[in-house]
C-alpha cells in the first residue's frame, strides 16, 4: 500500500488541496531539477549538439514505459493537448457525412479542432450526453457511446476519465466497437494518465495525448503524446528542423531533408529539447513509475471511501465506483443544499476544489489524507 507522500511536495500545512485536476502541485525533486537546468543557459558553450536530443529520447522512453507502449519512437513531445490532438486530426481521413463522436462537456481542446474539421469536410459531430437522471448514469452513458458508433463513424475522440466529474469510460469496449467499423480512437488522457493505469498495449488507441502539468505532476507548457503506426506517414502541423531525418548532424542542416524522423518523431513541437521543462517532466514521470498509477488509485480509494459515503448520505450523487475514478470525482448536490453556502465554507476553511458544469469536482492524490476529506465532509454538512 502506497503511503502518504506530502513530504515530497511544498504544499502549506494550512491548505487542503483537493484540486489536482486543476493543476498538479510540483514535487520538490522536480523543482530542484528545474532550478538546476535553468542555470544551464548561463554557460551556453557547455550545451552540446547531442544535448538537443539526449533528454528528448529519455522523456519519450519514460512516457512509453508509463503507458506500456512497446516503442518509444511512437511518442512525441507536445506543448499542449490542443497541439497533440491537432496533429491527429490533421491526418484523419474524413469525407462528407462521416460522423465524429464526442462525449458531452469534454474539455474544449478535444472539441474545437473536430468542429472545424467537420465544417471543412461536411461531416457531422455527434455529442453523446449522459442520462438526464442519475440512475445507472455511468453504465448508461457508456452504453450510449457504444450504441452511437456505427458504419458512419470515422473518429471517436474522448477522454479516459471525464474532466468534470471523473466518469470512467470503458475504452477497451469502445476500442473494440471502433475497430469493427474501421473508426479511429483518439484519447485525451490528461485527467487520468499518471494517476490511473493506461495501457497502450491493451487498449490500442490510435492516439493518446496528455498535458504534463496535471496528473503527470510536470511543468506547464509541456506534454507528451502517443501516435500509433497508423500515423507513421502523416503530415505534422508544423515543420521544424529537429523532426527531419539526420537533424542530429548540425554540419549538414542546410542539406534539407524531405524525410522525417522515424514514426511519431515527426509530430514533436519545435524546441522540444527544452533544457528546463523536459528534464522536469522526466523527473516527475520517473516518480510516477516508482509509485505506479494502480497504487495511486488504491491510495485515493482508501482515503476517500468513508468521506464519500457520508456525502452520499446527505443526498448528494457521486458516481458508483465501477464507473468513476478514485482520484477524480464529481459531487452533484440535491436541491436542499445551497452551493453558495458550501463554496463560502470551503473558502473559509482553505479547502481548494473546482466547479465544473453542475458538479463540485474533487481531485485527490498521494499528498492528501483522510483528514483532508473529512474537512470536505464538514463543509458540505
Amino acid at each position: 500500500m502506497l503511503s502518504h507522500q506530502k513530504h515530497l511536495f511544498s504544499l502549506p500545512d494550512d491548505i487542503t488541496y483537493l484540486n489536482g485536476a486543476y493543476m498538479g502541485p510540483q514535487l520538490k525533486s522536480v523543482e530542484a531539477v528545474g532550478i538546476e537546468n535553468l542555470k544551464r543557459k548561463n554557460h551556453p558553450f557547455a550545451i552540446t549538439p547531442e544535448d538537443f536530443f539526449t533528454e528528448r529520447k529519455i522523456l519519450k522512453e519514460r512516457f512509453a514505459q508509463l503507458i506500456e507502449a512497446r516503442d518509444y519512437q511512437n511518442i512525441a513531445i507536445v506543448p499542449s493537448v490542443s497541439y497533440g490532438i491537432a496533429n491527429a486530426a490533421n491526418n484523419v481521413s474524413l469525407k462528407k457525412e462521416d460522423e465524429i463522436v464526442l462525449v458531452d462537456e469534454q474539455f474544449p481542446s478535444n472539441v474545437y479542432i473536430w468542429k472545424r474539421l467537420a465544417e471543412a469536410k461536411g461531416a457531422t459531430i455527434k455529442v453523446i450526453t449522459p442520462p438526464a437522471d442519475f440512475v445507472d448514469r455511468g453504465k448508461r452513458w457508456n452504453d450510449f457511446i457504444l450504441d452511437a458508433i456505427n458504419s458512419k463513424t470515422a473518429v471517436v475522440s474522448m477522454p479516459q476519465v471525464h474532466w468534470a466529474d471523473g466518469t470512467l469510460f470503458d475504452l477497451k469496449a469502445i476500442r473494440e466497437k471502433t475497430k469493427s467499423v474501421n473508426a479511429m480512437l483518439i484519447i485525451d488522457g490528461t485527467q487520468s494518465v499518471g494517476a490511473f493505469p493506461f495501457s497502450v498495449s491493451e487498449i490500442e488507441p490510435d492516439a493518446l495525448v496528455c498535458g504534463g502539468y496535471k496528473w503527470l505532476l510536470g511543468p506547464y507548457s509541456l506534454g507528451v503524446a502517443y501516435y500509433s503506426d497508423a500515423f507513421n506517414d502523416g503530415l505534422p502541423i508544423e515543420d521544424n528542423w529537429m523532426n527531419r531525418l539526420h537533424s542530429e548532424d548540425f554540419n549538414n542542416l542546410v542539406n534539407y531533408q524531405d524525410q522525417f524522423q522515424a514514426k511519431a518523431g515527426r509530430y514533436s513541437v519545435g524546441e522540444s529539447s527544452n533544457f528546463v521543462l523536459t528534464p522536469m517532466l522526466i523527473r516527475s514521470i520517473e516518480q510516477l513509475l516508482e509509485w505506479k498509477p494502480e497504487n495511486i488509485q488504491s491510495y485515493c480509494q482508501a482515503i476517500a471511501g468513508e468521506a464519500l459515503q457520508h456525502i452520499k448520505e446527505k443526498g448528494c450523487f457521486i458516481e458508483e465506483e465501477k464507473y468513476r475514478s478514485h482520484h477524480l470525482f464529481g459531487i452533484y448536490l440535491p436541491d436542499h443544499l445551497d452551493i453558495d453556502v458550501i463554496k463560502q465554507r470551503l473558502i473559509d476553511n482553505k479547502v481548494f476544489v473546482s466547479y465544473r458544469g453542475k458538479a463540485i469536482r474533487i481531485s485527490v492524490n498521494v499528498y492528501n489524507t483522510k483528514e483532508d476529506l473529512a474537512k470536505l465532509v464538514n463543509c458540505i454538512r
